[in-house]
């Protein structure tokens, strides 16, 4: 089974779907028609791409009578968000040990320069 951000960074991987979703972030809902336009590729490209992103929780569809209608859903990329989280930490522990390096060899060269 793949976790959550497995499924996201495979989702967003791709750079028609990454495009879509973006579209629908920055442009709020659309119908499939729209997104075809916009997209470079088939209608029934699109319509894949949209069936991608709603399984993996970044999209919600609405259906009004003939067309649906389709808006990005910024929770999706909380497991994403969740992942770079635990990064976040890793690397603000490493700077942190990296400064009290920098600082004790900084101490060091002072000590080996000698009283000036």
């Amino acid at each position: 089974m793949h976790s959550a951000p497995d499924m996201v960074f495979r989702t967003l991987a791709d750079p028609t779907r990454r495009a879509i979703f973006e579209r629908l972030v920055r442009d709020g809902e659309q119908t499939v028609r729209v997104l075809t336009g916009h997209s470079g590729v088939s209608q029934p490209a699109v319509s894949k791409h949209l069936a991608a992103l709603k399984l993996a929780g970044l999209v919600r569809d609405r259906h009004e009578g003939r067309q649906t209608h389709y808006s990005a859903e910024p929770q999706g990329l909380t497991p994403l968000i969740d992942w770079m989280g635990l990064y976040g930490a890793f690397w603000r522990d490493r700077f942190d040990r990296l400064e009290t390096l920098l600082k004790y060899v900084a101490g060091l060269e002072r000590v080996a320069a000698g009283p000036e």
